[in-house]
């Protein structure tokens, strides 16, 4: 896993937001990222993964390595960089609902093209190589030519809008799986309507693209056409992280046998599993439990 790693700060308002004032709430603070949080996942489901990330030289960077390493992800290629730890703070509604989002990931954005060549060799000898996009479009450019030319599947997470924006030249090439939501999706390929867009993502080289769509679940279009994945129902207590743990869910049963059709299936119930719970990963998910909730 090749992304971003930082602590998140989760305020949620007790009543209705109200915009421009003060409202009353609670606040906690936890381990983030989209690439540390996949990779935890990843970890918690059975996958043996690795992380490489940039965090800070600060005590936020210490809590998040160790809390990283206690979850069962390789740390050995985390590399402190010069710039604080980032961070991701984000409202949430008194539903649980995402108002808005600050993401200072200047610390991950310190990632080269010569710290992805130091670790050719180790990129190489992956299964699968899941990079997202909080990192810079040079440094995806580089993960992208590393799995290439080892004949390494790769998958995208574009991330946020903005993100997908910069990243748009980067995809063009072939890749194994692009999961984007609506909006980024139209960010990545400059259209409005979802097939074309869906459409022009595989002419540019992308076998697999899933299409997250939040409560409405998602859409996986394969080379033989596309598949609609329903939602899981349920309570909704905090939606952080729930893409995430879709997409590690997806890679994990995807490296033990699944079909990508399957494996969509079983990171849509883990995504049902994350937003029932107020932890950004949710630190009691298994396999097990993801298949009984996807049955």
């Amino acid at each position: 896993m090749i992304g971003g790693a930082n602590v998140d700060l989760k305020a949620r308002s007790a009543a209705p937001v109200v915009a421009a004032t003060s409202n009353p709430g609670s606040a906690s603070l936890t381990p983030g990222g989209v690439g540390r949080n996949i990779a935890e996942n990843l970890a918690r489901l059975g996958t043996a993964t690795t992380l490489l990330t940039a965090i800070g030289p600060d005590a936020l960077g210490d809590d998040l390595l160790a809390a990283t390493a206690a979850a069962g992800v390789g740390v050995s290629l985390v590399r402190r960089s010069e710039v604080g730890t980032g961070t991701y703070t984000a409202v949430l509604d008194d539903g649980g609902e995402l108002v808005v989002a600050v993401a200072d990931m200047a610390a991950v954005e310190s990632l080269t093209p010569a710290h992805i060549t130091a670790v050719r060799e180790r990129i190489a000898a992956a299964d699968l190589v899941v990079v997202d996009g909080n990192l810079l479009p040079a440094t995806v450019t580089a993960v992208l030519d590393a799995a290439e030319t080892a004949g390494v599947r790769v998958v995208v997470d574009p991330v946020s809008v903005p993100k997908a924006s910069r990243l748009a030249a980067s995809i063009r090439r072939p890749l194994f799986l692009l999961t984007p939501n609506a909006d980024e999706l139209t960010a990545l390929t400059g259209q409005t309507d979802r097939e074309a867009a869906v459409a022009a993502l595989h002419e540019c080289g992308a076998q697999l693209v899933w299409l997250r769509l939040g409560p409405a679940g998602s859409v996986l279009s394969t080379p033989d056409g596309a598949v609609v994945v329903p939602p899981r129902g349920g309570t909704v207590v905090d939606v952080t992280g729930a893409g995430d743990a879709m997409l590690a869910a997806f890679c994990h049963f995807l490296l033990t046998g699944a079909t990508p059709e399957q494996a969509a299936r079983l990171g849509q119930a883990a995504a049902a599993l994350t937003v029932a719970s107020p932890a950004t990963v949710r630190p009691d998910l298994t396999a097990t439990l993801v298949r009984s909730t996807s049955a």
